[in-house]
């Protein structure tokens, strides 16, 4: 009967399913993706590192510490790491690149890919360097060329391509340069106060010995102030991020199904209210209550199903081209496959919830009187179904439990419900405020056509709520990831108009400072700011030494991890504080990035006084656990220094310059050994190729910024990374589009028989155009503005509470939205009820009657 009943409504009954097939397709193209990503960590998770262990130090490897990283007993291979300027002689171009050298045969799993493949041979054969192919392909060079390094031409010998646990994103901010060993002394790059980076790695024959290597590092990594990674940090670090990932893109997905079991509903209410006459005969023929909603439930029913297994079909698709979206930020190869656990939850979850949506309508089915047929004021409910209740409970538990899961933590589960409510909250509320304003408005003196098209967004079964959902929450999930963006780059590009810098002068050695200011004046371009550089590590924090703090804080650390759940321990380690290496400067004022916040700033002192006042973020002093009064203790390349906090800083960190954690007075380290810092502005791009040109020319160790190529680079990977999210909430936004159709489409029927009284009582088609110009025009308008004000609302918190960042309302691209909106709205309108102004009155009477 469900079969026969279906006969003369098929065809829309299949075009209404449609709208949770994009929802069940994102959620299984996440899911399986999210499996082939996990497989594919489990299957190269050595590839991650490229070695069983890795050391870090920020002072170079001294004799001692290689004859204990040698006993370890494992291979190894040393990486020296920096960054300098790479010219490219034949165009006079520079850029700032991170220089590494390798020794030893790293990487030990995986390899390292160039173009020629013989040119990481000839690179480990000490031939030539291997340069980043993007680096190469932007100054229109290749390998066979010539680069200046330092104080050295070298050749290039191969394109670099991919290197073991590193990523395309990484590439782009700090473009490679691969230097063998024996060159790096005849560059004149690296000396006694130059930024290194110091890399030992290793590999064992067993898990046995990699364990008790391992051990051994970690007794001795306090005293050689070393950082320690490992195969299975590395996977576990990753692991993480990537499954957040995934769980957020479902959560985006799972707001597509939901809104396609909005459109559902809505269908199914529509083709429950046409039968209702043929529920009543049904029952006067003597079918029950049970049997009548069986019927229905089963059309119901098949209408998921067929939704469900198109989405599923499309989310298989979709999979196979899902990691071209996120190749740039995942260092390895996901092979696809497959995963038919994450096909069938979301397509029971999409069924599931497409069920408990179509459940609100049919509910009425099982109330219907056989009076229906002699009486139809008998079809009004004169009380609500308890069961209806019930059925709203299970739907804000099944959401509620989907997201909670998705999360893995409750109050982040519970508070995407609350926001996802909220916003359709929203919307279902100023859809009944359009509703009351058109019924007010329309009463005033307007022409024909703007009455009536008014008029149609009360009427009886208007789809005024469905269409702002439709396009609100759309509009709502992809402008507020386009907003977020907008702002993060705006604050982090500098306007033209402003005097702040734009170009950095670092790695400046004491007897080149005056050079390097020659060079600015000859080039005309005014000297910002230059600060001096002192490198020092912690002894003492408040009386205590250094080594006695991170002890007792491992201690801590060790209980809270004992005390902890198994499988739940994070490897973050709060005493860096005390092991890193300081950069400090000494100044006599604050600047425009700083603001004391408690204490007094003092301006000069001695080294010769028994106690020097320091200045001291106010981060970095929550952190040591220190205030305004407390002493601290440096020591300075083996020379202590005793100091107390004097002052309190906060710091714009944002702001292109160099800020510090620690700032000493004038007069205390003038005469330590250092390096300086330089900013200037530049007028344009030209000019800073032109400073970065004549500094490298004459000072080849001095390295530049120029932070408009920066702050392209970065544009560059915020806008990867947000269209990887937004890849996903297309499938929102083009669901909403989908709705929008199908809701047209509903109402068909209503539209049909209001045009043919129009068209009988002397309506031309262009009045009927213009009402329905009209009543989509409103729509779009007020569905836009709704979803702006949600997605302008979502930007703010995004901007306050996640990137920190000033918050910035980009009114052109507003404006750009809400046309964009309007246009879609209308355009779909009009066509879903074209034929209804194509055909004379009495051929439409004829085609309803049929």
């Amino acid at each position: 009967m469900a079969w026969r009943d279906s006969r003369r409504s098929r065809g829309r009954l299949l075009l209404f399913s449609s709208s949770i097939v994009l929802g069940v397709a994102a959620m299984v193209a996440i899911g399986s993706f999210g499996q082939n990503l996990t497989e594919a960590i489990e299957d190269q998770s050595k590839a991650l590192l490229g070695a069983d262990l890795r050391v870090n130090s920020r002072q170079k490897f001294d004799d001692e510490q290689k004859e204990f990283l040698a006993d370890l007993g494992g291979d190894i291979s040393y990486q020296i790491t920096f960054s300098s300027m790479l010219g490219f002689p034949f165009s006079g171009d520079s850029r700032l690149v991170q220089i590494r050298t390798l020794t030893g045969e790293f990487p030990f799993y995986g390899v390292i890919e160039s173009a020629p493949m013989e040119g990481v041979t000839k690179f480990k054969n000490g031939q030539g360097v291997l340069v980043e192919e993007n680096l190469l392909q932007q100054f229109g060079a290749k390998p066979g060329d010539f680069v200046q390094i330092g104080q050295i031409p070298v050749e290039v010998v191969g394109a670099l391509q991919q290197v073991p646990g590193e990523n395309m994103v990484f590439a782009t901010v700090a473009p490679r340069v691969y230097l063998p060993h024996e060159m790096l002394e005849a560059t004149g790059l690296i000396g006694n106060t130059s930024i290194a980076r110091y890399r030992c790695y290793l590999r064992f024959d067993t898990a046995a010995q990699l364990a008790a290597a391992l051990a051994k590092v970690n007794k001795k990594r306090q005293e050689f102030r070393w950082g320690v990674d490992t195969v299975e940090e590395r996977k576990e670090d990753l692991g993480n991020a990537m499954r957040n990932l995934y769980r957020f893109l479902n959560l985006v997905g799972f707001i597509a199904l939901l809104l396609g079991a909005i459109g559902i509903a809505s269908a199914i209410q529509l083709h429950v209210r046409q039968k209702l006459d043929s529920v009543g005969v049904l029952r006067c023929l003597g079918c029950t209550v049970g049997q009548t909603f069986a019927i229905y439930l089963l059309q119901g029913a098949a209408l998921g199903l067929i939704g469900v297994m198109i989405g599923s079909l499309g989310g298989i698709v979709v999979q196979r081209y899902l990691p071209l979206a996120f190749a740039d930020f995942i260092p390895m190869e996901i092979k696809f496959a497959i995963g038919w656990w994450p096909v069938l939850r979301a397509a029971g979850v999409g069924f599931g919830i497409c069920m408990l949506f179509a459940l609100i309508p049919l509910l009425q089915v099982r109330r219907v009187s056989p009076l229906i047929v002699l009486r139809r004021s008998a079809m009004e409910l004169r009380s609500r179904d308890p069961w209806m209740w019930v059925l709203y409970v299970a739907i804000i538990g099944g959401v509620t439990s989907f997201a909670v899961s998705q999360t893995q933590r409750w109050h982040h589960g519970v508070g995407f419900v609350v926001a996802l409510t909220v916003a359709i909250g929203l919307l279902l509320l100023v859809a009944k405020l359009i509703g009351w304003l058109a019924r007010v408005f329309a009463r005033m003196g307007w022409t024909y056509v703007v009455r009536q098209g008014m008029s149609n967004l009360y009427r009886p079964n208007n789809r005024t709520s469905l269409l702002m959902l439709s396009l609100g929450l759309g509009t709502f999930m992809i402008l507020t990831l386009y907003l977020a963006q907008f702002g993060l780059v705006q604050e982090l590009l500098p306007s033209e108009n402003n005097s702040r810098p734009n170009a950095i002068l670092f790695d400046i050695q004491t007897d080149q400072i005056e050079g390097v200011k020659q060079v600015l004046a000859d080039q005309e371009l005014p000297l910002v700011e230059v600060s001096p550089v002192v490198t020092m590590r912690l002894k003492e924090v408040k009386g205590t030494p250094v080594r006695e703090l991170m002890e007792r804080g491992r201690q801590a650390r060790d209980q809270v991890d004992e005390d902890r759940p198994r499988g739940s321990r994070g490897r973050r380690n709060p005493g860096w504080v005390l092991r890193r290496e300081y950069r400090c400067t000494f100044r006599d004022h604050l600047t425009e990035a700083e603001t004391v916040t408690k204490g007094d700033w003092v301006a000069e002192a001695s080294f010769d006084d028994e106690v020097i006042p320091v200045s001291v973020e106010d981060g970095i002093a929550r952190d040591l656990g220190v205030d305004v009064g407390d002493e601290l203790v440096f020591d300075i390349q083996g020379i202590g220094m005793k100091a107390r906090v004097a002052n309190l800083r906060k710091v714009e960190w944002r702001r292109v310059q160099a800020n510090f954690f620690m700032v000493f007075p004038k007069g205390v380290l003038d005469e330590a050994p250092g390096f300086y810092i330089v900013t200037t502005r530049v007028p344009d791009s030209k000019a800073s190729a032109r400073l970065q040109s004549a500094v490298t020319r004459k000072y080849p160790n001095v390295s530049s910024i120029d932070l408009m190529l920066v702050l392209n680079v970065v544009n560059s990977i915020v806008g990867k990374i947000t269209f990887g999210v937004r890849f996903m909430a297309y499938f929102t936004a083009l669901t909403g589009v989908l709705l929008l159709i199908t809701a047209t489409l509903n109402s068909r029927y209503q539209r049909f028989q209001e045009g043919i009284l129009l068209r009988t009582l002397g309506a031309s088609r262009s009045q009927i155009l213009r009402i329905q110009f009209v009543e989509f025009s409103l729509l779009g308008i007020m569905a836009s503005l709704t979803g702006i004000v949600l997605a302008v609302g979502g930007q703010w918190a995004v901007t306050k509470f996640v990137f920190e960042v000033p918050f910035v309302f980009p009114a052109m691209h507003v404006a750009v939205a809400v046309g964009a909106n309007l246009i879609i709205t209308i355009a779909v309108g009009i066509f879903g009820s074209w034929g209804i102004t194509t055909h004379p009155p009495l051929e439409l009477l004829r085609a309803e009657n049929q």
